[in-house]
């Protein structure tokens, strides 16, 4: 009987490398949700309450929301051309996209 569970430790180990992906891939996610949110706030926060109120005006509901879906399609078409480039440049060396493109999104310049 084997001393530590089963006798076969390849499937473990296998087990093992993809839940360990599966969470940097998931922290990876958080972090960069955090750093989009955090620069919508502090870019369209900044540009449409120059002078903050008590609430929200009708102009400034507008200007904040048109300002967070440009941002964030923006930050789409960012992630999208950085996830090709970096499947473009592993191809080139011969690596396996797919490992380097899991986590999808472009580094934190925070």
């Amino acid at each position: 009987m084997p001393l530590f569970g089963s006798g076969s430790s390849a499937p473990n180990q296998q087990d093992a490398k993809v839940a360990v992906m599966k969470q940097v891939q998931t922290e990876a996610a958080v972090n960069n949700a955090r750093a989009l949110i955090s620069r919508v706030n502090n870019n369209c926060f900044d540009h449409c309450f120059p002078k903050p109120g008590s609430s929200m005006s009708s102009p400034e509901e507008t200007c904040i929301s048109n300002c967070m879906e440009k941002y964030i399609s923006m930050w789409n078409v960012v992630n999208r051309t950085y996830v090709g480039r970096i499947s473009t440049e592993s191809k080139k060396m011969g690596q396996d996209a797919g490992t380097l493109t899991q986590l999808g999104t472009p580094p934190s310049d925070s």
